[in-house]
């Protein structure tokens, strides 16, 4: 998806993020030629993961599910075909994007923040069970259904114009959050609480 993407929203979770952009636009146009002027940039983050994940989300959560899993010696359950494929971008990239835009002098813009690469849940968990070292195989269960089944940004824009180009590969970004994970279990118990996941 480029920035131009037809939005194609049916659910109040797209509506407040059109919204929010809108009433930026809007305030940006309003003020452009006082000295109160309102300069902006808009970001869409994509899939983010990383230290500190927490567990609300339907797409988002699903590293930390999976993880979860693993740690109980229970095998990852991916609902449907595993199909579904969206664009996972590591938490200090998109605190890099935030550095980058604010660096930047463009102003009344919104930039995709990912990667631009197409990770289905399929091989994410493949790839969490390899990174793991496990030799436990995927569970296939019915359902899957979500908003969105494919979201897969074009970074072209926000390289061109603000300088951002994501660094940390999944694989590598995986094994940093599951190291931050194995470092911080009072923390991540304490997020799954938080959350009102139950210790079973």
């Amino acid at each position: 998806m480029t920035e131009d993407h037809p939005y194609n929203n049916t659910n109040f979770y797209g509506a407040t993020k059109i919204a929010g952009e809108h009433m930026c636009r809007s305030l940006y146009h309003r003020y452009k030629e006082t000295d109160k002027h309102f300069d902006y940039v808009g970001l869409r983050y994509m899939n983010v993961y990383g230290a500190r994940q927490d567990y609300h989300g339907a797409y988002i959560a699903v590293i930390m599910k999976i993880l979860d899993r693993l740690d109980k010696g229970l095998p990852p359950i991916v609902y449907g075909d595993g199909s579904q494929a969206y664009d996972f971008i590591y938490v200090s990239d998109c605190g890099r994007a935030n550095v980058c835009a604010m660096k930047a002098d463009t102003t009344d813009q919104f930039y995709n923040v990912g990667t631009g690469i197409r990770t289905t849940i399929k091989e994410l968990a493949e790839m969490i069970l390899e990174v793991t070292s496990s030799d436990l195989k995927i569970q296939y269960e019915p359902g899957g259904l979500t908003f969105v089944k494919n979201r897969i940004g074009s970074p072209v824009k926000a390289e061109t114009e603000i300088g951002f180009q994501a660094k940390v590969g999944l694989r590598e970004g995986l094994k940093q959050l599951i190291e931050w994970r194995n470092n911080h279990k009072a923390e991540v118990e304490r997020r799954r609480r938080e959350a009102g996941i139950a210790n079973d």
